[in-house]
């Protein structure tokens, strides 16, 4: 049985959606490193792009709006035919770069220094994750999965509730704000999002293990990029929490 993952584009399903026939190159792990290291390097350069521009006092805003929109059209896309992937995952890439490059300067602009923090943070969880899953340590068993998935299901509604109230002027409690409950609710979002590295680590192996088609390595790497790039906004709106007290 394929693992399941807490991620929403790596599933149970994904893998009953990909073709399966013999003569034809599979998955493998190495190569889902790689495009997960390309998708990333394309990402990046988005970021740096619309990061130079913010800092010369261009206005991006239209520029950052526009690559979550497109950012989020592709995932969705992505999500449904795993076919596409290699065609629109590094455009995926560099739209969610453009985003996050206007999002890391605004924070950048209130608490210098935040974004490497930020980063060198999200790096330091991926590897490890990695560590602990490859020793064993944490195990990808159905408890967990079912745990995890049940706790990234929570925060999404939770967030989704929180943008549908807000367009009526409402807000939910210390999910935005600097208090100990707000921190403390933003520690536990970090650890959800770190814990779903965890489940797409094992869908990635089981994919391999499975002799997924080779374009797989791809939806693979795309499903790892929307974990850490989940993973390091939370940390990031979690030291501005932080940084906010001081």
């Amino acid at each position: 049985m394929i693992g399941r993952s807490g991620n929403p584009a790596l599933n149970d399903k994904t893998f009953d959606r990909t073709d399966r026939y013999s003569g034809q190159e599979r998955m493998t792990i190495n190569g889902t490193v790689n495009r997960a290291f390309i998708t990333l390097i394309m990402l990046l350069g988005g970021a740096f792009s619309i990061w130079m521009l913010y800092f010369e006092g261009q206005n991006v805003f239209p520029y950052v709006i526009g690559g979550a929109i497109l950012g989020f059209i592709l995932a969705l896309i992505v999500s449904f035919k795993p076919t596409a992937a290699p065609y629109l995952v590094p455009i995926y890439a560099i739209a969610e770069g453009v985003f996050l490059g206007g999002l890391s300067a605004s924070y950048e602009s209130l608490y210098n220094g935040i974004t490497l923090q930020a980063a060198l943070l999200t790096i330091c969880v991926f590897f490890a994750l990695l560590l602990a899953y490859k020793t064993r340590v944490i195990k990808a068993t159905e408890k967990f999965k079912l745990g995890v998935l049940a706790a990234t299901g929570g925060i999404a509604l939770v967030y989704l509730l929180s943008f549908v109230l807000g367009m009526f002027g409402v807000t939910v409690p210390y999910l935005h704000d600097n208090s100990l409950i707000g921190i403390g609710i933003s520690v536990v979002i970090v650890i959800v999002a770190a814990l779903n590295l965890v489940l797409d680590f094992n869908f990635i192996e089981t994919g391999a293990e499975q002799g997924a088609p080779k374009y797989m390595e791809w939806y693979g790497a795309f499903g790892l990029t929307v974990t850490l790039v989940w993973l390091y906004v939370e940390i990031l709106r979690l030291l501005s929490k932080l940084r906010s007290r001081n």
